[in-house]
């Protein structure tokens, strides 16, 4: 009994190291943003505790703020509804080569998103060339990149749940006189739903913090939040963007449990 009590705490206390590990960098950025006195350099512990920087938060930082929400958010819609066709075409479809459709879809994910953003640049540049299209430093162009590292995420989540979902089910939905957009729509996406919308959430997280590929296809008018930050730090140190990053923080943290709680992962998480 010693020793089984002795291995649980020995785990009890492993896992907070990991917790403990994981949430630090949060925690020294937040309390080193409330420091009022710091001004080239992020101060932890704070010294003054104030909410001094949070107050004198750039305009430059909302608009960029703006400009990655609406990007991300738009992308992550697209991305799913893409994902979704595809993979329905991958596991319910008869299509030859599925395997191989799989790899096709993969393959942005293993791209570094340095190259992705190079080459969307000189595409859209060629395309310019071609049908006087700008897409290069404006929000379509963003969206666009974002859909195309997106997507993948979308059709391996869906896939999953779909590969595992009985197929009976729409058999018995068509037996009983329902059309294949009532089937659907009444049956197999309330099942799938909680795939997409993780597929959604990680299209979303991932075009919300690029850097590398914003980085290519921004512009003064057009910038993400990642990339004004990016370029500041370069540069100058500004306590300001300790603010922004504690809130963006919050904001992760708020906007998830109410994913968790209106509509749930624990399908996904299950499978």
């Amino acid at each position: 009994m010693r020793a089984a009590a002795i291995r649980k705490w020995l785990a009890y206390g492993l896992c907070l190291l990991v917790y403990l590990y994981l949430v630090a960098p949060v925690i020294v950025v937040a309390g080193a943003s409330l420091d009022q006195g710091s001004m080239y350099a992020a101060v932890f512990p704070p010294k003054t505790i104030g909410l001094r920087w949070y107050l004198e938060i750039p305009d430059k930082y909302v608009h960029a703020l703006g400009i990655s929400a609406t990007a991300a958010s738009i992308a992550s819609v697209i991305s799913g509804i893409l994902g979704t066709l595809a993979a329905l075409g991958i596991v319910r479809g008869k299509i030859p080569g599925t395997e191989w459709l799989r790899a096709l879809f993969r393959a942005p994910l293993q791209i570094p998103f340095v190259v992705t953003g190079v080459v969307f640049l000189q595409f859209y540049y060629g395309l310019q060339s071609i049908t006087n299209l700008e897409l290069a430093a404006t929000l379509p162009g963003l969206i666009i990149a974002y859909v195309f590292v997106g997507t993948p995420y979308t059709i391996n989540t869906v896939g999953a749940v779909l590969e595992r979902l009985n197929p009976r089910l729409d058999e018995a939905s068509s037996i009983l006189g329902a059309n294949r957009w009532a089937t659907f729509w009444r049956v197999t996406f309330p099942l799938i739903r909680p795939g997409l919308m993780a597929g959604m959430l990680y299209s979303f997280i991932i075009a919300f913090g690029d850097v590398p590929l914003s980085i290519f296809l921004s512009s003064s008018e057009y910038s993400t939040l990642p990339v004004v930050i990016f370029q500041t730090l370069q540069f100058d140190f500004s306590p300001t963007v300790l603010s922004i990053s504690t809130l963006i923080a919050l904001l992760s943290v708020v906007s998830l449990w109410l994913i968790q709680k209106f509509v749930g992962l624990d399908f996904v998480a299950k499978r």
